[in-house]
């Protein structure tokens, strides 16, 4: 198990956006979460490819890059070419078997490692076929869309069942979860076998945002 911290812009102040990059670089944490949302595959807005290629210059933290969107198998090689060092889709955004994989193979070969996410409904289990090949599972621990929402407990189960088949069948998965992490909430999917954990508005806009940070690992 790793011990990662990934900050969302998704909480942060939009005005002030390089400040942020920088408190969240200077708080040590390794990743920087980043969101798209196109408005359909989630009813919110948020960052493109423009943003991301410009955010990209500002630091040396890990791209962490989240795209709820449709149709990723066609987007999501922009996104690794606007900076990504990690793109996450949603298995729920591309039901069909064949499409998951040559998505996964296109950011491979590009050199960009690769993430899937599920939704809160969606069975941990849809992610079985798919651990050999990828390099991050992304439990989403609220509704995706929207920041400030509270963690749902539901999200621990998921945690654990994919601790066991990651140590089981040693694939070198990274287990992320994002929504409603705060210290207390981060402290529950630690146990449950958590590598990262993507906090927003837990961590934006407060003064200790360093020692916020602290008390995620």
């Amino acid at each position: 198990m790793k011990n990662y911290v990934a900050p969302s812009l998704l909480a942060a102040d939009k005005q002030r956006l390089s400040e942020e990059i920088k408190l969240a670089e200077e708080s040590g944490a390794e990743y920087l979460h980043f969101d798209v949302m196109d408005g359909k595959f989630v009813p919110s807005v948020s960052f493109g490819l423009e943003e991301l290629e410009k955010i990209s210059k500002l630091h040396k933290m890990v791209n962490d890059v989240h795209i709820m969107i449709e149709n990723p198998d066609e987007e999501a090689i922009k996104y690794a070419k606007a900076g990504a060092d990690i793109v996450t889709f949603h298995i729920e955004a591309l039901p069909c078997t064949g499409c998951l994989a040559k998505t996964i193979k296109a950011l491979h070969d590009y050199g960009t490692k690769v993430g899937i996410s599920i939704k809160p409904g969606t069975k941990v289990n849809a992610l079985d076929p798919f651990l050999q090949d990828i390099d991050l599972v992304l439990i989403m621990s609220v509704e995706p869309g929207k920041g400030g929402q509270p963690f749902m407990k539901s999200a621990l189960r998921k945690i654990k069942y994919l601790r066991r088949m990651i140590d089981r069948h040693h694939y070198d998965v990274l287990i992320e979860v994002d929504g409603g992490i705060n210290d207390v909430t981060g402290a529950l999917a630690r146990k449950a076998g958590a590598d990262i954990l993507v906090a927003g508005t837990y961590l934006f806009g407060h003064e200790d945002f360093k020692e916020r940070v602290d008390k995620l690992r």
